[in-house]
């Protein structure tokens, strides 16, 4: 059984396929081919969201399918009910599973117990559907993602770095983080992703120089909120027009938002760039319909 649980399980292939599939499907928005017709899609999310609720409740419906939404709090599972007991029930009633959560095991262990397709749809861990439709928005402006710098600058070790780190690891381009030292990724993350183009650094004038696409997050992760020692420690990792100076002629910027002004990235810059993204949180839509018909098709 298919799932979508991470960038880090997908092969180069089936990363490159989904990317060129959602820009098809971003094309063809009103086709009648409808993979989903007859099926029931449930969603769980334990963290609040906007782009991927609305993206994906709206991708089901446009693919034929009925979105049924269900808040953690409603189900047993807020009273305590193992993962297992209700993935056993959900597999037995609805076609496939979108996530939202804390822990990446609670993705895998539906998978497990459901027998359904599960979709990550943001853990502490990964968020791989993000990471497509950002590769989708490299692709439309600068035409291919090869022979690009891309550069992160942020918390090197979020659910968007790390998705952005394997990547890189299976499409090939070159991507740098820059982080503060404690925010970077352990040795033995690094180990395990063996990739010599991807590099770390603290200096985000660095990471950014000749960078054709500069990427930014939020300092603090759902989750994080009220860190304030960890927040100071990304004072002059701004992105601003003084650090973009450095930057490829063309370059653009990208936010996967909610946007915080004046912290991780300015107000100047993001409204600069805004049309790029609010490009990439569309290409959220297209990006999850290929990633559902895909399940549909070979889940």
């Amino acid at each position: 059984m298919r799932s979508l649980l991470s960038i880090k399980e997908l092969t180069p292939r089936i990363l490159s396929d989904l990317i060129y599939s959602a820009a098809d499907f971003k094309l063809i928005r009103d086709s009648h081919d409808k993979p989903l017709a007859g099926q029931t899609w449930g969603m769980i999310f334990n963290k609040s969201s906007t782009r991927t609720r609305l993206s994906f409740e709206v991708g089901i419906h446009e693919l034929g399918g009925n979105a049924l939404f269900l808040s953690a709090n409603d189900l047993q599972l807020g009273r305590g009910e193992p993962i297992k007991d209700t993935a056993r029930v959900m597999g037995r009633m609805i076609h496939g599973l979108i996530i939202r959560t804390y822990d990446q095991q609670d993705l895998v262990d539906f998978a497990q117990w459901g027998k359904i397709p599960v979709v990550n749809a943001l853990t502490d861990d990964e968020h791989p559907c993000q990471i497509l439709a950002d590769l989708l928005t490299v692709q439309e402006i600068l035409g291919t993602w090869e022979d690009k710098k891309i550069a992160f600058v942020g918390d090197g070790y979020s659910n968007m770095s790390i998705s952005w780190m394997w990547a890189a690891k299976h499409l090939g381009f070159e991507f740098v983080i820059a982080a503060p030292e404690s925010c970077q990724p352990p040795a033995e993350f690094l180990a395990e992703l063996d990739a010599p183009n991807v590099t770390i650094t603290d200096d985000p004038q660095q990471a950014v120089e000749g960078a054709h696409v500069i990427n930014t997050d939020v300092w603090l992760s759902m989750g994080q909120e009220g860190q304030d020692e960890k927040e100071a420690l990304f004072s002059g990792f701004q992105v601003n027009s003084d650090l973009l100076t450095s930057a490829a002629n063309d370059h653009i910027v990208l936010h996967c938002l909610p946007a915080y002004r004046e912290k991780e990235i300015s107000e100047e810059v993001l409204e600069l760039h805004a049309s790029t993204i609010f490009q990439q949180a569309e290409n959220r839509l297209h990006a999850q319909k290929a990633v559902l018909a895909w399940l549909a098709l070979k889940g």
